[in-house]
């Protein structure tokens, strides 16, 4: 079975420059930088790839033992969850302050966890510098790493270290027909009941206390001769005041759930409606492109007339304005109801997500919608469209040949993705579309 993408945590003291490695590593400024300790207050996430090496990442905000501040002790809190849930441990030290106090102090925290350690030696700009290196030996860590991550120097000996101590089948994958499904949202909003209810059989342990579900959990099977894997967080979550801010461990858990997927279930409680957090969660899949649909849990116990769903569904739409291609299904994994449509619905999404559309089809679609609303003028200059084709799937993925992108403005994109809409359905996925600029024979002199 395969594992979960492994996750990579950089922790310290404040101010070593983990939140510039981190954005080194994610390839674009996530991580709020700024020369001043304590800045970065949060986990921040982030998927990273480094020489066909794929992981996650989180950057913590800088562990200060022994303060009684309330900020300090939120953001060591925070540091310590990351560390309770990463695979692999970076362990930044400042290289020009040399071993401090509270580095010792962030070294005894790190060795209670039993998590692979990898130390390294931050902000050796000079390669004068390296010498210092040997200095942090006393950390107990083994050989430390020299690096730079505000030049990228050193980066490839300590990501090669990292590596080493992933598991051996977390790049493994299943059939390319088997459909991934994911059930996401925050805490016990039913996620582990649903997949209970469609299995038919107990197989995920179900509690009332939020929360009670904790590493990623894959339960391949088969229905009507389609192969599906459910992953859901199963397995029961340590005591102690670590775990007790659980609307941010669900996103953790959330976007290793969704990377792995084709379909995303953002299961949302009846009872409660909707909150941010359902927002942010479902963001990620958002910007992972994967399929989405929508299921309201619990619906057996709201009092409900012959307008519920159509106002429950209406505050849906308001609140989720920027999925309205999201099916929306009300069931009850207590009673069962409508449950069986949960899979019916993610066949047919995972189908749309996967389709692909014949380039003539494609450039009739878009011609005729050209001639229905001709592109708006800027300055007196009109956009003129070429042709237009599909260059990916998973999500769907069209490219639009012009005269200037500069003149494609968002409500005529937003026009002719309708038009595709209209043509193709495409319900349950999101759709990409890129404005290129014909190459002509003038550009290749």
């Amino acid at each position: 079975m395969p594992a979960p993408t492994p996750l990579v945590a950089i922790v310290g003291r404040p101010n070593v420059g983990k939140s510039t490695l981190f954005n080194r590593l994610a390839g674009e400024r996530i991580s709020i930088v700024e020369d001043k300790p304590g800045i970065t207050r949060d986990r921040i996430y982030s998927s990273a790839e480094w020489l066909d090496h794929k992981f996650r990442m989180i950057d913590t905000g800088g562990i200060e033992v022994g303060e009684e501040d309330e900020i300090v002790l939120r953001i060591r809190e925070q540091a310590e969850l990351a560390l309770a849930e990463a695979d692999v441990i970076i362990f930044l030290v400042d290289g020009q302050d040399g071993v401090t106090p509270q580095d010792q102090q962030v070294a005894q925290l790190l060795y209670r966890t039993r998590k692979p350690v990898i130390l390294a030696v931050n902000k050796l700009d000079n390669p004068k510098m390296l010498q210092s290196v040997y200095d942090f030996y006393e950390l107990g860590f083994g050989e430390p790493f020299g690096i730079s991550s505000a030049h990228g120097v050193g980066l490839g000996d300590l990501l090669e270290e990292v590596f080493k101590h992933f598991p051996e089948d977390y790049d493994k994958d299943y059939a390319e027909d088997t459909i991934k499904v994911s059930l996401i949202g925050r805490p016990n909003v039913g996620k582990s009941s649903l997949v209970n209810a469609i299995l038919g059989e107990e197989r995920v342990m179900v509690s009332d206390i939020a929360g009670t579900t904790r590493d990623a959990v894959d339960t391949p099977f088969s229905r009507e001769g389609q192969d599906f894997v459910l992953i859901d967080t199963a397995g029961m979550r340590k005591r102690g005041k670590v775990y007790e801010n659980t609307e941010r461990y669900s996103v953790m858990r959330a976007m290793s759930a969704i990377e792995r997927s084709d379909v995303c279930v953002l299961v949302i409680n009846a009872e409660e409606g909707i909150i941010e957090q359902d927002k942010r969660i479902v963001g990620y899949a958002l910007e992972a492109g994967r399929a989405i649909i929508i299921v309201v849990n619990k619906w057996d116990v709201l009092e409900k007339d012959d307008k519920t769903a159509v106002v429950f569904e209406k505050t849906i739409r308001s609140e989720f304005p920027f999925m309205p291609w999201a099916p929306i299904l009300f069931v009850s994994a207590v009673t069962k109801q409508r449950v069986h449509k949960i899979l019916e619905t993610v066949k047919t999404v995972a189908e749309n997500h996967s389709m692909r559309i014949p380039t003539s089809t494609v450039n009739t679609i878009i011609e005729d919608a050209v001639t229905m609303v001709p592109p708006p003028t800027d300055k007196g200059r009109r956009m003129r469209v070429y042709y237009s084709t599909q260059v990916a799937v998973r999500p769907p993925s069209f490219a639009v040949f012009v005269n200037d992108p500069e003149l494609m403005h968002f409500s005529y994109e937003r026009y002719l993705e309708n038009k595709l809409r209209d043509a193709f359905g495409f319900e349950g996925t999101p759709m990409k579309l890129f404005v290129r600029k014909r190459k002509t024979s003038e550009d290749n002199k």
